[in-house]
């Protein structure tokens, strides 16, 4: 293969001759609704389990940044610190409570790493919210398709998570071009972000927290492969199909060069992100969209509920199903027994239900224990273009209900309204920052093409 015949170069190449007098409307307006929901989850979940401890620790170790020196800030904070550690920290931050966006086509939750790494590379080198827009374009596109190359249902149940393992180039691209880097030194950039790609999705096992780890490390991977390319060290060109170590042949068996360069510039993968309105795994939704339908419909108490079947695909049972009832906030998230259950009795299903209280809720307990589930062949085949799910509710008096979701709320086929996402995120922030400082968040978001410096909002999402 020569060099022009690469999609990996072609990739770089594309990223490099993004111009946001270039970009389609549409395209410009996803890039800010997908920062306006990546940064509202992560300033709702500052609270966090050990998100608190986490910063304070990070914070403490740091050391301290004079005025001239380059830096960043960690939202919803008074800390600032490196380009480095800011992209880390705001990568965990984005993913802490399960509320950020999912390309579905990849099974990537790109804006849990590309809006970190990019914001805090454009607050240290003092970028307009022009540059930050085609960063987030670049990136979007980028995490998207190496995501798809590396064949979304095969990937995941060899153990990979892709967040983590195509994160790092999403990141990569978005640094990069925010550098100005050029063709060369953004395939450099790839390159090296590839041979950082990691993540696995071991901590089901036993309830660890570490998910989110994935997303930070991407975020700061990516960035760090960027400043390595543009002083001069250089990556792999063919990290994804080389013979001896490429990641397509040693993460999957069923992986796709082609998908890396598809339809660049003609078809817009941030166009088709889900906004999820629920804090838990995507592979969830669909039930719970169902379970509130059918609670909806009933309006019985969940003791009238005698079971609940549900029918998914594969995957989504491998990530939900292993977990029979929650022993932490962590595993409550990949609980499909207790999110259908807590979601029916409190009718909602946000950053409250999935809390140790309502672990310990006596009747979520008992009503998880009716619902039941099985991966069924026809959703199987139908992902990852849609991630359904059938549900079938038994009543007391024996009447049965019967709900099928093909596209869960928030999902590009049944997308959330600006209104509902400008309510979300404003939710997730006012009781950091307050209610009117929220607000000014969000117009200045909204605004981002016209801010001269990404850094002028530096001072608006500070907490009280």
């Amino acid at each position: 293969m020569n060099k022009t015949e690469n999609p990996l170069r072609t990739l770089a190449q594309y990223i490099v001759s993004i111009k946001i007098e270039e970009l389609p409307a549409q395209v410009k307006q996803a890039a800010v609704h997908c920062l306006v929901d990546t940064v509202g989850a992560a300033i709702g979940g500052l609270d966090y389990d050990e998100v608190p401890e986490v910063i304070e620790t990070f914070q403490a170790y740091s050391g301290h940044y004079c005025e001239r020196d380059p830096r960043a800030s960690v939202w919803g904070t008074h800390f600032n610190t490196s380009v480095f550690q800011a992209s880390f920290l705001n990568g965990i931050l984005s993913h802490a409570l399960e509320l950020d966006d999912v390309h579905t086509g990849s099974k990537t939750h790109i804006g849990a790493v590309v809006a970190p790494a990019a914001w805090s590379v454009a607050e240290a080198i003092t970028a307009s919210g022009a540059n930050l827009i085609e960063a987030l374009v670049a990136g979007y596109e980028t995490m998207s398709r190496i995501g798809r190359g590396f064949g979304v249902s095969d990937h995941r149940l060899k153990g990979w998570h892709v967040s983590g393992t195509a994160g790092t180039f999403g990141a990569a691209a978005a640094a990069a071009k925010l550098l100005g880097l050029d063709a060369e030194r953004t395939l450099a950039a790839l390159g090296m972000a590839g041979t950082q790609s990691s993540g696995v999705w071991a901590f089901l096992g036993d309830g660890a927290t570490s998910k989110k780890l994935h997303t930070g490390r991407s975020a700061e991977n990516g960035v760090v492969a960027a400043f390595l390319a543009k002083a001069g060290m250089t990556g792999p060109e063919h990290i994804l199909d080389s013979e001896d170590g490429g990641l397509y042949r040693t993460m999957s068996g069923s992986s796709d060069l082609s998908e890396v360069s598809r339809k660049l510039g003609t078809v817009f993968e941030i166009l088709n992100v889900d906004k999820k309105p629920y804090s838990c795994c995507r592979s969830m939704h669909p039930a719970i969209d169902a379970i509130l339908s059918v609670k909806k419909e009933l309006g019985l108490p969940a003791s009238q509920i005698k079971k609940v079947k549900i029918r998914s695909y594969e995957v989504g049972i491998k990530q939900c199903g292993i977990i029979m009832y929650p022993a932490n906030t962590s595993e409550s998230k990949f609980s499909m027994r207790f999110g259908v259950a807590v979601a029916y009795i409190d009718g909602l299903a946000g950053k409250e239900q999935f809390s140790t209280e309502r672990i310990n809720d006596p009747e979520v307990r008992a009503l998880a224990a009716r619902v039941d589930y099985i991966a069924d062949s026809e959703f199987t085949s139908r992902y990852p273009k849609n991630w359904g799910c059938s549900l079938e509710v038994t009543i007391e008096d024996g009447s049965v209900i019967k709900k099928e979701v093909l596209d869960a709320s928030g999902s590009v086929a049944n997308p959330m309204t600006v209104e509902q996402l400008k309510k979300k995120f404003k939710s997730l922030v006012s009781s950091f920052v307050g209610n009117e400082r929220s607000e000014l968040i969000l117009k200045s978001l909204e605004n981002m093409e016209n801010i001269p410096e990404v850094s002028d909002i530096l001072s608006l999402h500070r907490g009280k």
